[in-house]
């Protein structure tokens, strides 16, 4: 088993962030995004979709979409739990973790792939007015995780969840992005602080 991944990629750094959490060790495969090697037909024998981690089994068989990916290792290892336990923890968990995916991280990948002329060649065409209604739309989400935090140690409760670990991402993934953080966000600066600061936060 192993994951094929780019490493500077955000999708695949959510899943190493997962599996450090859980102390999972797994191999790691790197292809080249801005070479296209993620557009070739080996790789979509693997991924139709073209994306980026992929997991591969003994078998053959593959796995893409890295929460879905995350899921996988849940069952596996339940400890700790990063999706919740209960109906309710686990829908809340789901709930802020779509949010901040919808909401923050798409967002920021949007306004990247669509102002930064070096990713022309992966985002044909570019729509600069489109990455920019996007830019502006992320200080709205961040304000909102901000009042959430208020009330909240983390995004969607009182535990460290995935949700968390997607917000990260996120936010870090702003700064190639150039999308600068709204001053005053108190709540969100004092959990941003704290998830950094776990080892996780560094895989």
């Amino acid at each position: 088993m192993k994951i094929i991944e780019a490493a500077p990629a955000p999708n695949p750094r959510r899943v190493r962030i997962f599996l450090a959490e859980k102390g999972i060790d797994m191999p790691f495969e790197q292809i080249n995004i801005m070479e296209k090697e993620h557009k070739t037909e080996d790789f979509a024998a693997l991924n139709p979709f073209q994306t980026v981690p992929v997991l591969v089994f003994e078998d053959g068989n593959t796995l893409c979409e890295s929460i879905a990916i995350c899921r996988y290792f849940e069952e596996q290892q339940p400890e700790p739990p990063l999706f919740g336990t209960g109906p309710l923890e686990c829908a809340t968990i789901e709930m802020w973790q779509r949010r901040v995916e919808l909401g923050l991280l798409f967002r920021v990948a949007q306004t990247l792939r669509h102002t930064n002329p070096k990713m022309g060649h992966l985002e044909s065409p570019q729509f600069p007015e489109w990455g920019e209604a996007n830019r502006e739309r992320v200080g709205d989400v961040l304000a909102a995780i901000d009042r959430q935090l208020a009330t909240h140690q983390y995004i969607a409760g009182p535990d460290y969840s995935v949700a968390d670990i997607t917000a990260l991402v996120a936010m870090d993934f702003m700064k190639p992005a150039r999308v600068a953080r709204p001053d005053g966000l108190d709540n969100l600066d004092r959990w941003y602080g704290e998830v950094s600061a776990r080892p996780s936060a560094k895989a």
